[in-house]
């Protein structure tokens, strides 16, 4: 509870101002104040009290002063001190109905806004309904960061490496440890299909290889020999042949065949160089054995197995297997970029150099036994291993070979696709997979990770988002339907002739509302609508007045620390219609029950009056906002002074007079004793004497009709008045110029005053 202003300094109508202690607040407060005076100062400042909003108080700052607002509020839980623009302790239980709760919840004059009914969305939900919300606006608010920061963490990431992806989808893509082959297929795939024409026309791999050589046959020739011949015929025919020097194996052997009979029929021959008969010579018939067909033939074997060898490692041979190798490269050029192809790596030039040396090797060990013929020869480790050696070029080549020849069922496939592919569309394929391959690079992955995390808090925040939506939804379906039964029941006690209907929430762009309709005559009107029936011109001013007591009423009976609450309310009559000042009246007693502390500010006296009457004066405290000589002070205020009429405070004076006479007050009472009489009159005889008769012109019309059946005044009542108005008029200024100065005795205005008394107590 608020016990007591304790200092308004520099704030309002108020410079420097400490109640006394007499000003201290109780569970009821009334003040008192003409308007200037400072009650809305004091709602302000309790307002920024219960709101910590300093600028309620900074913004009051008084006129001319050179300090700032200093204010001191007691209360049960110590003070709170308004200092160098700051409170040092709220008090979030005080309610407040004033011009800011109607302009802030209801409308601006006549015009109802959207924040008017934004403020009273917040309202009608309460403290609990407020929370509910405030926790949805704070997840609404999280996601509008984690928009931001989205946006920034997009905005990072290349667009370059992101590809034809949007953020979302590039950020979600998977590793790929096959990915670098990927891309090479596409890259391969996409040049096929630009080069779909070249491609149709190119051919695949040709076989390739290298002749080898036949090692048997080469041996076979190399051993062969006579068999038929006498070794020793043999050997004593080489060893003459040696004898002969170079050559002199073929000399022989051209000669054996130019040797001639002497005549036919006889055994003898002629040597074709002496011409001296051979027939006992035992030489040549060991020549004619060696020098035999046989010989021939293997001479003959001799010569074709080197003719083989030339035809098949020599000539254009080594130049056309050069000639493959180069056309491969070719091919391999062309069609590295559409397919995976084996390496070709040949040394040309070190498989002719082994060529030449296996091919020459054995060509010289076959001329060496045509040299020799009947001699047994055999290849020599160095041939033989010159000519392994080239065999194993040839292994290697035939392998090569084989590879290549594999590769042109993939060709055959690319020239298939490049005719069926879409360029377009190969493409966009490539540009996918070197996004994802991108997606990963060292210098865009903690981008993407940055920002696939702030992706899932942001889902983690809209999940809370959904539930405390799905919150406050359930607890709207609860509250709204209550607070528009619970206004207009207010209405309804405060006799206003309009109800509300339709009273929702609203969800929109800018937040929550409330929407309501005002019924009239049980026809709706939109509140809102820009021409016809609207709240601007279907309410009066008192309606509005009206509506606003009713949703701070409403709101009070929604708040479940009603009991705490410490309500402030200035000046409820404002606009309100006569006839519903006695429901408000009711309305502020009925909750003086209920809460804690009620302060009622207001400048109408009767109506504060008429509470304090009502009032249990054991908890009731008046005070008074009073102009001071520099600027306003509060002080208590006699509330009885000012409950009492005028003819009252007559009749109290004068009866005080005759109890105990006065001497300072004998001119007082004199004069009071002509508007006693006039008052009896008006309330005695209301249709003869109506407001602005004198009583002159009433005492005729008594006299004219005395006597009659329409008789007002008996005889001797009328001589009574005349007496005593005869005596009042002394003391009145429209009969007596001199009244003031009229002189005055106790003894004959005691005996007036007790005949005034006496006659308008008649009847």
């Amino acid at each position: 509870m608020i016990e007591r202003i304790q200092l308004l300094r520099n704030i309002g109508q108020f410079d420097s101002v400490s109640p006394p202690p007499q000003t201290s607040l109780t569970p009821f407060s009334l003040i008192y104040g003409e308007n200037g005076r400072g009650k809305t100062t004091i709602a302000a400042v309790l307002r920024s009290l219960a709101t910590n909003n300093p600028s309620l108080v900074t913004d009051r700052h008084r006129l001319g002063a050179q300090h700032p607002p200093h204010v001191v509020i007691g209360h049960a839980g110590g003070q709170s001190v308004f200092l160098n623009g700051a409170w040092t302790q709220p008090l979030p239980q005080v309610a407040i109905f004033d011009d800011a709760f109607v302009s802030a919840n209801v409308c601006s004059g006549i015009e109802l806004q959207t924040a008017h009914r934004q403020n009273l969305h917040e309202l009608i939900l309460g403290a609990q309904g407020v929370a509910l919300n405030s926790t949805l606006q704070g997840h609404v608010t999280r996601i509008e960061e984690h928009n931001t920061r989205l946006r920034e963490l997009s905005d990072a990431i290349p667009a370059n490496a992101r590809g034809p992806y949007k953020v979302d989808t590039y950020c979600s893509l998977e590793q790929d440890p096959a990915i670098d082959a990927k891309i090479q297929d596409a890259e391969r795939r996409l040049a096929a299909a630009r080069s779909a024409d070249a491609i149709r026309q190119r051919p695949g791999f040709q076989e390739i290889g290298l002749p080898d050589f036949d090692f048997d046959a080469i041996d076979a020739v190399l051993d062969r020999s006579l068999p038929d011949l006498d070794a020793a015929a043999a050997d004593r025919v080489r060893a003459h042949i040696a004898k002969l020097g170079r050559g002199g194996e073929g000399w022989v052997s051209d000669g054996m065949a130019r040797i001639e009979p002497v005549s036919e029929g006889l055994d003898e021959e002629i040597c074709p160089f002496c011409a001296q008969d051979l027939g006992r010579s035992d030489v040549i018939a060991h020549y004619r054995a060696y020098f035999s067909q046989a010989y021939e033939d293997l001479k003959s074997a001799i010569r074709q197995t080197g003719v083989s060898i030339r035809d098949t490692h020599a000539g254009d041979i080594p130049s056309a297997f050069e000639r493959d190798i180069r056309t491969a490269a070719q091919a391999h050029e062309f069609w590295k970029d559409f397919a995976d192809l084996p390496e070709i790596d040949v040394d040309t030039a070190a498989i002719a150099r082994q060529w030449n040396a296996a091919r020459e090797g054995v060509l010289e060990q076959l001329r060496a036994k045509a040299a020799a013929p009947l001699d047994r020869m055999a290849l020599s480790p160095e041939v033989r291993q010159a000519v392994m050696d080239f065999r194993a070029r040839i292994a290697e080549v035939a392998a090569l070979s084989q590879r290549l020849g594999a590769v042109n069922a993939r060709l055959d496939i690319v020239k298939e696709q490049a005719q069926a592919d879409d360029l377009a569309a190969l493409t966009n394929d490539l540009a996918k997979l070197k996004a994802q391959q991108a997606r990963f690079d060292p210098t865009v992955m903690p981008h993407c990770d940055a920002y696939t995390a702030e992706k899932t808090a942001k889902a983690a925040t809209e999940t809370l988002r959904t539930q405390a939506r799905a919150a406050l939804d359930q607890y709207r379906e609860q509250i709204f339907p209550a607070y528009e039964t619970a206004i207009n029941e207010y209405l309804r006690r405060f006799a206003a002739s309009f109800r509300l209907g339709d009273v929702q929430s609203v969800n929109n762009r800018s937040g929550s509302s409330a929407s309501y309709c005002v019924v009239i005559n049980q026809q709706n009107v939109n509140v809102t609508a820009d021409q016809g029936p609207s709240f601007r011109n279907t309410l009066s001013a008192g309606d509005r007045n009206t509506l606003a007591l009713a949703f701070f009423f409403a709101s009070l009976d929604q708040d479940p620390d009603l009991a705490n609450k410490i309500v402030v309310i200035d000046d409820p009559m404002t606009s309100l219609d006569e006839h519903r000042t006695l429901r408000t009246r009711e309305e502020i007693m009925a909750l003086t029950a209920r809460v804690q502390q009620v302060i009622m500010l207001s400048h109408s006296k009767s109506f504060l009056c008429n509470l304090w009457e009502q009032s249990d004066r054991n908890v009731s405290t008046a005070l008074r906002i009073n102009r001071a000589a520099v600027g306003s002070e509060i002080t208590v205020w006699d509330v009885r002074n000012d409950s009492i009429s005028e003819h009252d405070k007559r009749h109290e004076l004068v009866r005080g007079y005759l109890q105990a006479a006065d001497p300072d007050k004998e001119r007082q009472i004199a004069a009071a004793l002509r508007p006693i009489l006039e008052a009896f009159m008006r309330v005695a005889y209301p249709e003869y004497f109506p407001p602005g008769t004198l009583l002159g012109p009433f005492l005729g019309l008594c006299e004219q009709r005395v006597g009659g059946n329409n008789e007002i005044l008996s005889a001797g009542d009328i001589v009574e008045l005349r007496a005593l108005l005869g005596y009042a008029n002394l003391f009145h200024h429209d009969t007596n110029p001199a009244w003031q100065t009229a002189a005055i005795n106790d003894a004959e205005l005691t005996d007036f005053a007790e005949r005034a008394l006496l006659f308008a107590s008649r009847r």
